[in-house]
């Protein structure tokens, strides 16, 4: 084996590679650029080596500068992790001519199947069903235009270096085409210094299922089963899970054994995915192979219990494989929801600074199936599990140079019900604050009953939420859980205030049963009577919730229990309450007396200001261009700027006629959020 790995790659999947490589012995190198320095990729590796300033194509993309921190290091092996140099064949090469072996599928696999215009033509040559496309080299915005027409629209453009939803775009008419062309190109030139892009129908109405295969140098290959992903926000995954709620075992196994003679029929090592797009009728086609690890492993790995980064590393050291696919037992069910610094009230922009609390729920084991080598096949131990692959720190930075994603929260359990509770419970405890995070939306997509009954599409998010996300506005039921629990919590902290020092003698504040609760448009007369195990709180009509759990002012967490369910929220302080944040929910609850409720009824609103005239930033980014001068008339929908933040490019248009008066911003300048772009007569 091994006895030292390099690991070319940063954030969550670097430390997950790491903790597989410490636990078989191997000692780990880390890479960093200069904006991830004190990174926790970087301290949980036995030693690091620095590659450059901290843009990917300068740094962790450049493979020089890997070539060299391989030769400092003296490391036997290389895992490239996902995106970045991963399914770059040059990349692979040049480690095979170093001696240095690659965590991955040989040159000649990743030449064939890493690229999706050529993988799509062995596909179709061997017979496999694929979605219409074009799979040749595009020259110009003009032959994508025409290529799009010939196709049909809707159709989709992909750089065919791509992966993680960067460099794709889809095109309802010929002026999409045309933006979209140009938008892909630019992308997948940052993100993977390949800008080639192919043009494919887009199916609407579709899943999008993967096969996770596994295949060794000696002719073996099995599939792991399958994972949903059709959960999806600008062909970004979202939420994944395992196995599919929509497949059955018949429309599995023929989908596995063709994945795995796909990728041995190209000479495949290691751990892949074969994607598909799968219709109402569960006929499936072939979208593309990736060569390397996927985002959502964990969700197989926790119902196979197959460690999928050991099973890598053995591969790429001439092991066969120990597991027969009559060992495959798809166990229970799992859950995986990606949190994104992604601001889900600003339209899903990206955002960026400082952790200034990062708290995961505590994880839970489960397994493993697999221990020291030998198949066990039994279940999980225990009846949950909770799991969180991150790259991150409470006082850490989140960067503007890469991809958003903070961490990876898994839930398992023995039925898809209880896994999805589970995941309810984590998200609602996990605490994260500094930066703009799309937990609130998680939350809202668990409780969705589209989810729940597990009858979604690709099309579920911009379906469901066309307008983007404001919120969720709870069920009164579970505004009265809340109005219960804070209430009584309000008490707790007006009797900590009656015992301050200093009073007056005869002068002792009293603290009264009577409360108002106000939240979501909801008022609720309540009554306190509590005991020292809790309190009973009664509502107006006479219905009671019984509220008990161990929270004290100050406390940022609420781990409750209401009629005996537990109910948990990140809570924190406002004038006259709480602010509340739990199911997708972020609340304003004022607590306050009979009194103090009947005069906030008279308070006037405060009114937002007027920016109807001003094109702010949107997100922390570099402007790439400015499309409009001084003077110009703009249309309603017309470019007015581009803004390139975390490996994206976004366009920003007029929401109305107007006239141009002044620009504060060139192409370079670095933007804060709501930074004052363009005003506007």
């Amino acid at each position: 084996m091994f006895n030292k790995i390099l690991i070319a790659n940063r954030g969550e999947i670097a430390c997950r590679v790491i903790k597989t490589a410490k636990k078989m012995g191997i000692e780990t190198v880390a890479v960093y650029s200069d904006a991830d320095a004190q990174a926790l990729h970087v301290q949980m590796a036995d030693e690091a080596i620095h590659i450059g300033p901290p843009a990917a194509n300068q740094s962790y993309i450049v493979i020089d500068k890997i070539m060299e921190a391989v030769k400092k290091s003296g490391a036997q092996a290389v895992h490239p992790g996902y995106g970045f140099l991963s399914e770059n064949s040059k990349f692979a090469e040049a480690l095979a001519a170093a001696g240095v072996a690659f965590v991955g599928p040989p040159v000649g696999a990743i030449e064939k199947m890493g690229d999706k215009i050529t993988s799509k033509k062995i596909a179709q040559e061997a017979g496999v069903s694929t979605v219409p496309g074009y799979m040749g080299l595009i020259a110009d915005a003009d032959e994508a235009v025409k290529i799009s027409n010939e196709v049909g629209y809707p159709v989709m453009l992909k750089a065919s270096a791509g992966g993680g939803g960067k460099g794709m775009r889809i095109a309802w008419n010929d002026e999409e085409a045309r933006e979209g062309f140009q938008s892909s190109k630019n992308e997948a030139a940052n993100s993977f210094g390949d800008d080639r892009i192919f043009i494919e129908k887009f199916v609407t109405q579709p899943r999008h299922i993967e096969i996770q295969v596994l295949c060794d140098s000696h002719g073996n290959g099995i599939y792991l089963g399958e994972r949903e992903c059709s959960i999806q926000r600008r062909n970004q995954k979202v939420v994944e899970e395992a196995p599919s709620p929509f497949l059955d075992e018949a429309t599995r196994k023929a989908m596995g054994e063709q994945s795995v003679a796909l990728a041995q029929a190209v000479g495949y090592t290691s751990a892949g995915t074969v994607e598909f797009i799968v219709d109402g009728d569960k006929n499936f086609y072939f979208l593309e192979m990736n060569t390397r690890l996927q985002v959502e492993h964990p969700v197989t790995e926790l119902i196979t219990g197959v460690d999928l980064v050991e099973q890598m590393i053995r591969v790429a050291n001439g092991e066969k494989l120990t597991i027969t696919q009559d060992d495959v037992k798809l166990t229970g069910w799992a859950i995986e929801n990606r949190l994104y610094a992604e601001d889900p009230y600003r339209g899903f922009l990206p955002s960026i600074g400082r952790l200034t609390r990062y708290r995961p729920p505590m994880e839970i084991a489960a397994g493993p199936l697999l221990e020291n080598d030998k198949w066990q096949g039994d279940a999980p131990a225990g009846d949950m599990a909770v799991r969180n692959d991150t790259g991150v720190y409470e006082g850490g930075e989140i960067s503007m140079y890469y991809d958003p994603m903070i961490a990876k929260l898994c839930t398992w359990a023995p039925t898809r019900a209880e896994a999805i509770e589970r995941m309810r419970v984590a998200l609602d405890s996990f605490e994260v604050e500094g930066i703009g995070h799309n937990l609130p939306f998680l939350s809202a997509v668990m409780d969705h009953p589209i989810f729940v009954e597990g009858n979604m599409t690709t099309a579920f998010i911009e379906e469901q939420y066309p307008d983007g996300f404001d919120g969720v506005e709870l069920p009164e039921a579970d505004l009265r859980r809340i109005a219960a629990a804070t209430a009584a919590m309000h008490r707790v902290g007006e009797i900590r205030r009656t015992r301050v020092s200093g009073r007056m003698d005869n002068h002792e504040r009293k603290v009264g049963t009577a409360w108002n609760v106000a939240v979501q448009g909801h008022s609720f007369d309540v009554d306190i009577q509590a005991d020292p195990k809790g309190a009973t709180v009664t509502f107006d009509d006479g219905t009671a919730l019984r509220v008990a759990g161990d929270w004290t002012p100050g406390d940022q967490l609420a781990e409750m229990t209401v009629d005996d369910t537990p109910l948990v929220f990140k809570v924190g302080k406002i004038s006259g309450g709480f602010r509340v944040r739990a199911r997708g929910a972020d609340m304003k609850v004022h607590v306050r007396s009979p009194r103090q409720a009947e005069l906030a009824r008279l308070m006037p609103e405060k009114l937002l200001p007027d920016t109807s005239k001003l094109l702010l930033c949107p997100m922390p980014g570099l402007v790439v261009k400015i499309d409009v001068e001084v003077g110009d008339e703009v249309q309603e929908g017309q470019n007015l700027c581009t803004i390139e933040a975390m490996k994206m490019e976004n366009i920003l248009r007029a929401e109305k006629k107007g006239k141009v008066s002044k620009i504060n911003g060139a192409a370079g300048d670095s933007l804060a959020v709501d930074d004052v772009i363009i005003e506007f007569e």
